[in-house]
């Protein structure tokens, strides 16, 4: 009579501990350079083109392209050089945005409908006046990087201050109010501006910069031309003109929830 183990496949006669450990280590790498890599959308983009260009090339090489061949034994280590020195920056704020999430889950604390309805009194009043402004609402991704290089502040919010603070001829006008929970976190803030192509040559810094912070973090930012006196709102990489106060109102709705 054959034994019981007689009938276990090959592979799992040579399973052990070490090998589920082994197996469980790279699950874990996987997922970690997955959540790296969608957690910002530019270190996507150049991840995706370094994926495309290995493929291309090594199809290239199997179908006997000499030149190709030479390329692609190369190419893999001189495409990562690249987009590591490119993206240092990029790199640095997602590891940065990464890690302070991690610190904050389950202790995500957002703003009341008091806070919303003053940001957006705020809002209409700088619009009317047309003066520019520029209101980020942090979510899940820690804005501390920024806030620690701005003017603290850690004041209630309301639309008096607000206007005040983007009042012209003033030293905070420029910069960023960033808003966590019901507070003022900080004035005088200042982001990466975006690299987004697809934006007109007259596209000030201000809506660059609100984009800019959308592509990196979660947070969304109520921008008011200084040219037009718009309203515009920039989150998850995309920018949307408000088409009135309703509008602005709803968008808040959704994301302050």
């Amino acid at each position: 009579m054959s034994k019981e183990g007689d009938f276990m496949p090959v592979w799992a006669s040579n399973l052990t501990w070490w090998t589920l450990l082994d197996f469980y280590l790279i699950y874990i790498l996987v997922l970690f350079i997955l959540k790296f890599v969608f957690h910002n959308k530019r270190i996507l983009s150049m991840f995706s083109f370094y994926i495309a260009m290995i493929i291309l090339f090594g199809v290239a090489s199997h179908f006997g392209l000499k030149i190709a061949k030479l390329i692609n034994e190369e190419l893999p280590v001189i495409l990562l050089i690249f987009i590591i020195v490119v993206g240092a920056p990029d790199f640095r704020l997602t590891l940065e945005s990464l890690w302070k999430e991690t610190l904050r889950q389950g202790n995500i604390i957002m703003g009341s409908e008091r806070t919303k309805t003053e940001i957006i009194k705020a809002a209409q009043s700088l619009s009317k006046r047309q003066i520019g402004g520029l209101i980020t609402i942090e979510k899940h991704n820690n804005l501390d990087q920024y806030a620690s290089r701005a003017i603290t502040l850690n004041s209630d919010v309301s639309s008096e201050l607000l206007i005040n603070i983007f009042e012209p001829n003033t030293p905070l006008h420029d910069g960023a109010v960033i808003v966590r929970g019901d507070k003022i976190v900080c004035a005088g803030a200042y982001f990466i501006l975006s690299s987004n192509e697809n934006f007109e040559k007259t596209t000030g810094s201000r809506h660059r910069a609100a984009l800019g912070i959308s592509e990196i973090t979660d947070s969304l930012t109520v921008v008011v031309s200084e040219e037009t006196g718009s309203i515009s709102i920039s989150i998850n990489g995309v920018m949307t003109k408000m088409k009135d106060e309703s509008t602005l109102n709803e968008y808040l709705t959704l994301f302050m929830k």
